[in-house]
């Protein structure tokens, strides 16, 4: 169910939003037999929305022999006892179903400790004596009920004991994490993050960038665990490529805060490429959302890392709507527009990442005995050779270098 409320800065169709939350329910295997929005006009503290409202809902959970209810909005407890209690069905609200879904995708131990830090911390204000845990092979956080589903009597205390308990085995990743970055650092080797909106398709372009496998299907949250792997980029022997979870809006404060140490990578990064699925109705909106997350990390444009806008999908668009995108992206700076399931503009987004990463480089006039094929093999590997000739037994070059490589070169 979807309560219809337009938000001032971001204006989404309910069927986009019908949409996203199908998609988002689907992801963890739910058969959505039936969905509806609502106008709310005033949100109910009771029940958000109305009584002819929430009655009408009840009505076609019935009709549709439907178990659970996903409210597409953030529900108090209060709220969500009170439409069980009206439809006697299950109720989950945004935050529980994209938490069940993240509790259910995280492969490593580290993000099963950041979701269950947003799971307790969720299921907090939800508690008075007991709180429910799913043990199910499948995994996830109980949100669903079900079969395997044991009570566990805990109170308050014993959930913040859990939770500074994870607290400090996260702060322990934290550290290990800063060290890989720091020795990185220390190469140095250019580490490009990937962001977007989730289903934007960074999984299917950093698979075929760095020829991995990382699992890449048409599923929200098909990512979650970061993915680092070695790329290709001209002018660098080594660069680093970032795969990192999707974001989605309103995205759950509990998850913001949670996946912070894991985000800490992108803050890390040379350059930020931000992909967007430019065929999708509501992409500008989407922008705004992965902007508006990025900024909730201390990431606005001004202090960030450089930013690439890279507007995938092009395959999915008619010919006249795909002539007039890539006009306007003729126009803009930063931007480059590719197909990532086909290939198409990969190669311009490697050039457009190298342009990137070689700013504030200086060009250098040098002078190489032609024999010393070693030092000349190290320059076409980690610069732009703009030119080079011979005469007698010398070359001459105009290689273009970063700070870093040119001290390194000098250093040989």
């Amino acid at each position: 169910m979807l309560p219809d409320r337009t938000d001032s800065k971001v204006m989404r169709s309910s069927e986009a939003r019908l949409d996203e939350a199908a998609g988002l329910a689907a992801a963890i295997g739910i058969d959505v037999v039936g969905r509806k929005s609502f106008r709310v006009r005033a949100a109910r503290s009771a029940s958000l929305f109305g009584k002819g409202q929430v009655e009408e809902i009840r009505d076609l959970a019935k009709e549709a022999d439907a178990h659970l209810l996903v409210v597409d909005a953030a529900l108090s407890p209060v709220q969500q006892k009170t439409i069980e209690e009206i439809t006697k069905a299950k109720v989950i609200d945004r935050t529980g179903l994209i938490l069940e879904i993240f509790g259910e995708r995280a492969a490593t131990a580290e993000g099963r400790l950041q979701v269950e830090l947003a799971h307790l911390d969720y299921q907090a204000g939800r508690l008075v004596r007991s709180w429910t845990h799913l043990e199910r092979q499948r995994g996830g956080f109980g949100f669903l009920g079900g079969p395997g589903e044991t009570q566990i009597e805990a109170d308050r205390r014993m959930i913040r004991d859990r939770m500074a308990r994870i607290r400090k085995e996260l702060d322990q990743v934290k550290r290990t994490r800063g060290l890989h970055r720091n020795r990185r650092q220390r190469a140095p080797w250019p580490v490009i993050a990937l962001v977007g909106y989730t289903n934007a398709g960074k999984s299917t372009l950093f698979n075929r960038m760095t020829a991995a496998t990382v699992f890449a299907e048409d599923l929200l949250f098909a990512t979650l665990d970061p993915t680092m792997r070695e790329v290709r980029i001209r002018g660098f022997d080594k660069s680093i490529l970032s795969d990192t979870v999707g974001f989605v809006s309103q995205l759950p404060t509990q998850l913001v805060a949670a996946f912070r140490a894991t985000l800490e990578e992108v803050a890390s990064a040379d350059l930020i490429v931000h992909i967007r699925d430019i065929a999708h109705p509501d992409s500008d909106a989407q922008a705004i959302d992965v902007a508006t997350v990025l900024s909730s990390l201390g990431l606005d444009e001004a202090g960030s890392p450089p930013r690439l806008e890279a507007w995938n999908k092009l395959d999915l668009l008619e010919s006249d709507e795909r002539a007039a995108l890539l006009n306007e992206a003729l126009r803009r700076e930063d931007v480059v527009t590719l197909s990532a399931l086909s290939g198409e503009g990969v190669e311009q987004l490697r050039e457009a990442i190298a342009k990137k990463l070689q700013i504030g480089s200086v060009v250098h006039r040098l002078k190489l005995a032609a024999s010393d094929g070693l030092r000349l093999a190290w320059l076409h590997a980690r610069g732009d050779v703009l030119d080079q000739r011979v005469e007698g037994e010398t070359m001459h070059l105009a290689v273009k270098l970063s700070a870093d490589n040119w001290a390194r070169f000098q250093a040989l």
